[in-house]
Order: structure tokens, then sequence, then C-alpha cells
């Protein structure tokens, strides 16, 4: 068995408005899973980062309610970072910007591979954007 990332999650203090910043970021379809007497603090969302059924390489996630207090910004990174391909680093920092969010550590290239950045999200959340080019350097 190879011991692959399977899901992953965001912890949000506002699951809905964060929600919406994937949504506007990346297009992923977020959605509430519903569940019977579910505490308000235990509410969850569904993140499809791809039609059902798509072929294209990827997981899906979901949006829980966080039960901490939100990162500070100055506190080390203490979590997986996620990292979402993306047509084009340069244009996905300016929508990151765009939509609330930050740019954590500037575009960089991966020599002969990538370009790559990491950005926070309107909660504080660190991500990654990657983007193909053999000819980054």
């Amino acid at each position: 068995m190879v011991n692959r990332v399977i899901h992953f999650e965001i912890h949000a203090a506002e699951p809905e408005k964060i929600g919406k910043f994937y949504t506007d970021l990346f297009g992923w379809e977020i959605k509430e899973w519903v569940m019977p007497g579910v505490k308000e603090e235990n509410r969850y969302w569904n993140i499809m980062t791809a039609p059902e059924g798509s072929k294209e390489p990827g997981i899906n996630g979901g949006i829980v309610v966080r039960k901490t207090s939100k990162p500070k910004g100055d506190e080390p990174v203490s979590a997986f970072i996620c990292t979402v391909q993306v047509s084009s680093v340069d244009e996905y920092l300016k929508k990151v910007v765009d939509l609330g969010g930050q740019v954590a550590l500037p575009k960089m290239s991966i020599p002969g591979l990538a370009w790559l950045a990491y950005c926070k999200d309107i909660e504080g959340n660190i991500f990654g954007i990657y983007e193909d080019d053999k000819n980054a350097k």
C-alpha cells in the first residue's frame, strides 16, 4: 500500500466566508454536509476540488469550525501545507490579494520544474500555489 494524502481540511472561524474565498479563487464546489443532531461547533463542509468522476489527479477536502484562535501571523507553521496546481502563479497571486488574502512567500522558482508561492487565506491559513514550468530558473 502507498501512503498517499487522501483528504485535507481547512480550519475556519467563519466557514461560509472562507468557503466563498476558495470557491471564488479556485472554483471549488463547497457544500455543508448536514448531519442531524450535530452541534454548531461540529458543522462540516465538503470541498470538491474537481467535478464528481473527474480523471484529474488530486484530492477533495473539508472545512471544519476552528476550535482554537486563528493564526496571528507571527507563529511558525505547525501544519501540513496543501499546494494547489494553477495555470499561472502570477495570475493567482493577484486573485488571492483581490479576494482579501495575502502573499506569505512570493513567487520563487524550483529550477527546471515549476514556480511556487505561498499565500494566506482570509483567516491566516497558509496554502501553496504551483505552476508547472520546465524553464523556471
